[in-house]
């Protein structure tokens, strides 16, 4: 393989990988002088001249002739007499620069050249690609199917780039088939080893928040501001809004006539229940607001260790808990504080704990993620009520009111 050749064959990796002429040069001249140090000990002595566009490579060997009984280093020195047969006036002392062949440097040379081309090709689109989601992460993109594994999604973008989703990054109703389009928000970019890993997730708030920016111009524009969002992916989601004129409805804004705005939002996470508040400064109402659609009687706010307790009817409880405790639990994200629920004028009402010895654990368990913690909490809804509510099997049910009835009956 002549130089002409190789490098044309070199040439190709500018095409397919769009590398620019200058960073091509750059990475050709460190493979070639990784060779010749291997060849020769060193490559100070080497000029190497490329043309990838013409395909183009002259690499020159630069010695100093020496008497022939003086040569101590053959790599930087050559003989006079050896001189005078690329050029028979040369003289003692003079710089002789001679051409070197890649046939010179040996079959398994030229095939490390290219094995270390290739490396370096990819090394080099590697740092480009991290570089260009490093700069992407926290924003919305959008690649293709192309292999679905037991953990993780693996995406392709346009330009065959690998992204993955992982399986705690997908919304549990979330169903993709190959070559289907997913989007979702860079979450974080990391270099392992020379690779990088690019994680695509569906799950965070900013994926929410960034799909306000998208579908709702006055976000975009700046005029609606976006002060936190919180979520249960798939399940619920609870996002604060503000604005600083005061001619915008920020939450009537967000939602649109007939929740037309947010639909799509509400579609691309699953059927998410996403409930928009407006953001104030005021802590209680803005408690209030949190546990929206339950009516608050009262509340007791301590700063200190962060937590509220909330005076509600007893037909409110359940809407502020909400189905597995979502709500509560949202509307503590959002605010930034623990919240208790109370009802208002409950007397002579006991425990569910109390009756581990009759109930199993698991069925108070699931009863309470549903808000209901006490005997009357239960018994005040109805049987077909708490199957909805509840992952219970109604004979279950129906066995736990039994079993509550008989102790007020009592």
């Amino acid at each position: 393989m002549d130089n002409l050749t190789l490098i044309e064959s070199f040439s190709e990796f500018k095409d397919d990988k769009f590398i620019d002429r200058v960073t091509l040069m750059a990475i050709l001249e460190e493979v070639f002088r990784s060779a010749l140090r291997r060849k020769y000990g060193d490559d100070e002595n080497f000029d190497i001249i490329i043309n990838p566009d013409k395909g183009d490579l002259e690499i020159w060997r630069n010695r100093i002739v020496v008497e022939d009984d003086n040569v101590e280093d053959d790599n930087l020195e050559i003989a006079i007499s050896e001189a005078r047969k690329i050029e028979p006036d040369f003289e003692v002392g003079e710089d002789v620069s001679e051409e070197v062949k890649l046939i010179d440097l040996g079959r398994r040379a030229i095939l490390a050249l290219r094995q270390n081309l290739t490396s370096k090709i990819h090394e080099h689109d590697n740092t480009n690609v991290y570089k260009k989601f490093k700069e992407l992460e926290g924003e919305i993109y959008t690649a293709e199917v192309h292999h679905i594994r037991h953990k993780a999604i693996i995406l392709l973008d346009d330009e065959g780039n690998e992204i993955i989703m992982p399986k705690d990054r997908q919304i549990p109703s979330d169903f993709f088939r190959k070559g289907d389009n997913i989007r979702g928000v860079i979450e974080s970019v990391e270099l392992i080893g020379t690779k990088p890993s690019i994680i695509l997730s569906r799950t965070s708030p900013v994926f929410l928040e960034k799909l306000f920016e998208q579908e709702i111009p006055e976000v975009f524009d700046g005029l609606i501001t976006i002060k936190k969002v919180v979520r249960i992916p798939g399940e619920k989601a609870k996002v604060a809004v503000d604005s600083y004129d005061d001619r915008i409805d920020p939450v009537g804004a967000c939602v649109g006539m007939k929740g037309s705005r947010i639909h799509g939002i509400v579609r691309e996470l699953g059927n998410e229940n996403i409930d928009v508040i407006n953001y104030t400064n005021n802590l209680q109402l803005y408690i209030t607001r949190a546990l929206n659609p339950a009516r608050l009687n009262s509340m007791k706010i301590n700063e200190d260790n962060k937590t509220v307790e909330v005076i509600l009817n007893p037909e409110e409880v359940s809407k502020a808990i909400g189905r597995g405790g979502h709500n509560i639990r949202l509307a503590g994200k959002l605010t930034g504080y623990e919240i208790d629920v109370f009802r208002e004028g409950v007397e002579e009402d006991v425990e569910l704990s109390e009756f581990s010895d009759e109930i199993d654990a698991w069925v108070i368990e699931e009863l309470a993620k549903a808000g209901l913690d006490t005997a009357k909490s239960v018994l005040e809804q109805d049987a077909e009520d708490l199957v909805k509510r509840t992952d219970l099997e109604e004979e279950t049910i129906n066995d736990v009111l039994k079993i509550l009835k008989e102790e007020f009956e009592d």
